[in-house]
């Protein structure tokens, strides 16, 4: 596989990147797909077991070459310190899919999002851009949509080093720059209905799943020209016992200016769709405004921690011990046979 390791981008063109996307016009995505075939089907919100891969291989295409981030982002974001009076936060949402499955999509989500003209960060992983690959142009054309890197196989990063660790940061971007050709060789890119064609040449952010890091991922990952994103906000939309109104009112208790909201929209989370449609307007209500992770960043002082968490420094360890446990049993059952 050839790629090389990526990008820097000052906050000011972020800002203008975010901004200018985000108050676009949606005719590129209106010229493409009619309103049929932007609305979520039912069936495909749920993630579904699978032997064989579904999956295009990882395209093998030259990156443009960038540089490492400078050494006072090192670490993780968890929210950002915004101006007194600015009432702005971030929603983002995972898009993430394992071996062995093909996840889900929950186009009731962004049905909504839409329909009420709010703005998200989304964090999609390789595999899950790969087999999902007309919803990942929908959302690459959308000016609503920050679209952002959440590794390629959504594996254990304190757990990988070398090659591994490069490849699963690297898979997202191999995927989006593969689609986002196939979308510029659409006819409907070039009608003459579309008003813009600009779109991003990086996925910027990062996103480690089980929101699990170490200092080697970490590393890479800003060597790799990306901003690691955490959350200060877990909706906990990944339990199914955590019902709708249960999210959206921890929602409207805990969420403040400066925060980034986690959510799942890759058929794991239970009730999210229902939760957004509970707490959104409360919270437009209270004056809050939904922004693109970026435009947070661009807006105040981002607060960074060394570690990544998901409550508290050291609760993601856990999945250390979860996989070493899953390799185990692996191994005995392949020895039995």
């Amino acid at each position: 596989m050839r790629y090389a390791v990526v990008i820097v981008v000052s906050t000011a063109a972020i800002v203008f990147s975010a901004v200018t996307r985000a108050a676009a016009d949606t005719s590129l995505l209106d010229a493409c797909w009619s309103k049929d075939e932007l609305t979520s089907k039912p069936s495909e919100r749920r993630p579904k077991h699978s032997s064989r891969s579904p999956h295009q291989p990882v395209s093998e295409i030259d990156l443009a070459p960038v540089e490492p981030l400078p050494a006072d982002s090192y670490g993780a974001v968890r929210r950002v310190t915004l101006p007194k009076g600015k009432k702005w936060i971030a929603l983002t949402l995972d898009l993430c899919e394992q071996r062995g499955e093909v996840a889900g999509y929950d186009g009731a989500i962004f049905d909504y999002l839409r329909q009420e003209n709010i703005a998200a960060t989304v964090f999609s992983g390789g595999r899950w851009m790969r087999s999902h690959p007309n919803r990942t142009l929908q959302l690459v054309a959308d000016p609503r949509f920050e679209l952002a890197n959440h590794s390629e196989a959504h594996r254990n990063l304190r757990r990988l080093t070398g090659k591994a660790l490069a490849r699963e940061i690297i898979g997202p971007q191999l995927a989006y720059e593969t689609l986002r050709s196939k979308l510029r060789a659409k006819a409907c890119f070039r009608s003459k209905a579309v008003k813009t064609t600009n779109l991003p040449d990086r996925l910027k952010l990062f996103r480690f799943p089980y929101g699990a890091c170490n200092p080697t991922a970490l590393k890479a990952v800003h060597e790799a020209g990306l901003r690691a994103i955490q959350w200060d906000f877990s909706s906990w939309d990944s339990s199914p016992t955590q019902p709708a109104r249960k999210i959206a009112a921890r929602m409207l208790r805990e969420v403040r200016p400066g925060s980034i909201i986690l959510a799942h929209a890759n058929g794991r989370g239970h009730h999210t769709a229902a939760a957004l449609r509970i707490a959104i307007p409360k919270l437009r209500a209270k004056g809050f405004q939904f922004v693109t992770v970026s435009a947070l960043l661009a807006a105040g002082e981002p607060v960074i921690e060394p570690r990544c968490y998901n409550v508290r420094p050291g609760d993601t360890n856990r999945y250390d011990r979860l996989f070493r446990k899953r390799k185990s049993r692996t191994r005995r059952g392949s020895h039995n046979r």
